[in-house]
């Protein structure tokens, strides 16, 4: 059925900031700017005690007021003399667009594992954009359905924010839209990310390196990319824990690290490497309690930096789960304020962008409370990405609103997803 879905959409319109706010030259930190890309949600809502006649109007009402406090969002990105991303606060405002959908949000199927195809109707897009410059930082579409329940599709450039401070403006823009104060201000200063001058790069940054693809991994990619998804509810993930620990190499683990080892060596006997491949994995940090002093609580804007292993196919495949687990605890505890310090510098002298050859990224959103972002029509009923993810990345999202299992989502070649699949069974 949910083929079947067509989305009827209004004139877009320019929401713009209800009143004066600070105009001229926004600075964006270094840990925005390699990540320029937009990211697309969906917020599904219904009520038993409130249909969505007013639905658009309250949420462009209430986007109008919460553009006062983030006034960035409503500006346009551009390059600043330094060659980097900046935005320019010009009041301009958010692209947002009403829509109707020809069905009842139920004939979408089961959610959880959507169809992203017929869910990108629900997220609006600029047509013809070639380049980030042309995009808006945000984009808002607001979808009523027949029902009586609405869909509200997010579109934003992740330069503006991470999956956090993303919900802290979600989670705001609800607040406004109920008529209630704040309960986070924001801190719009990003110059406490400023790289130092002059620079210091004081670590290694692996998650840059070139690492020859012996295996010709990229043929493998050259075929057709099956996704699939993985359940994994909390019971599995007790076990995969309890198989990290017992050995006792490693006397805890977290339900990050156990998956995270898990999927990567899965991932890698599935592409059948060389086992004198170098591989690496890349995973996001967050900063925040970790910088000296922690960034302010309300700080808007990418506060993870990029942490890394590396290990050879052999020995990553030739030791039990406790010496992955190892590899990426090192990882995590590796983040410390100078390393950041040091990252943030690395970007600054070499503006490099991570190598991905032989490399797994995996992006988690499993710790972010996008389950709270009530308009007046209470909590989502259901939230989600619309975007697959690339061939390098595994995606890790919650299961339910109690957000106990994880669903692992990964795009593989057809032979290997068979391969993959058959080692998902623990």
């Amino acid at each position: 059925m949910a083929n079947k879905l067509d989305v009827r959409l209004g004139e877009p319109t320019l929401v713009p900031p209800a009143e004066e706010t600070k105009k001229g030259l926004y600075f964006l930190s270094n840990l925005d700017q390699n990540i320029a890309r937009q990211v697309r949600t969906v917020y599904f809502y219904k009520s038993a005690c409130r249909g969505n006649e007013d639905a658009a109007q309250v949420i462009k009402d209430s986007l109008s007021k919460i553009l006062v406090h983030y006034y960035p969002m409503a500006g346009r990105l551009a390059i600043s003399s330094e060659g980097k991303l900046i935005v320019d606060c010009t009041e301009e405002g958010v692209v947002f667009v009403e829509a109707e959908a020809n069905c009842v949000i139920e004939d979408l199927g089961d959610m959880t594992k959507p169809d992203l195809e017929t869910v990108g109707k629900l997220v609006y897009d600029i047509p013809g954009a070639t380049n980030t410059l042309e995009i808006p930082p945000l984009l808002i579409q607001v979808t009523k359905f027949k029902c009586g329940g609405f869909v509200l599709g997010v579109n934003v450039n992740h330069c503006m924010d991470d999956g956090l401070s993303a919900m802290q403006f979600v989670n705001a823009w609800g607040e406004t839209a109920r008529g209630l104060d704040l309960s986070i201000s924001p801190v719009l200063d990003r110059t406490i990310l400023r790289a130092r001058n002059p620079p210091k790069i004081e670590f290694p940054h692996h998650e840059f390196d070139e690492i020859e693809d012996v295996s010709n991994t990229r043929k493998l990619f050259d075929e057709e990319i099956l996704y699939k998804s993985f359940c994994f509810d909390p019971d599995k993930l007790e076990l995969l824990k309890k198989k990290a620990t017992e050995d006792g190499v490693v006397k805890k683990c977290s339900t990050f690290e156990a998956l995270t080892a898990f999927v990567w060596r899965a991932r890698t006997k599935a592409l059948r490497m060389h086992p004198n491949q170098q591989t690496k994995l890349l995973f996001a940090v967050d900063g925040r309690s970790r910088f000296v002093p922690p960034i302010p609580k309300g700080y808007f804007g990418n506060a993870t930096v990029l942490s890394n292993a590396l290990c050879k196919v052999g020995e990553l495949l030739n030791n039990p789960l406790s010496f992955t687990v190892g590899l990426i605890g090192k990882a995590i505890d590796m983040v410390t304020d100078s390393y950041m310090r040091s990252a943030i510098d690395y970007f600054e002298v070499k503006r490099a962008r991570p190598s991905l050859a032989a490399t797994l990224v995996i992006t988690t959103w499993t710790r972010i409370p996008f389950n709270t972002a009530d308009f007046g029509w209470g909590k989502p009923l259901l939230f989600g990405p619309v975007t697959l993810p690339e061939k390098e990345v595994i995606l890790f999202l919650s299961q339910s609103e109690e957000r106990k299992g994880i669903n692992v989502l990964l795009g593989l070649s057809a032979s290997a997803m068979k391969r993959f699949e058959t080692l998902m069974e623990i």
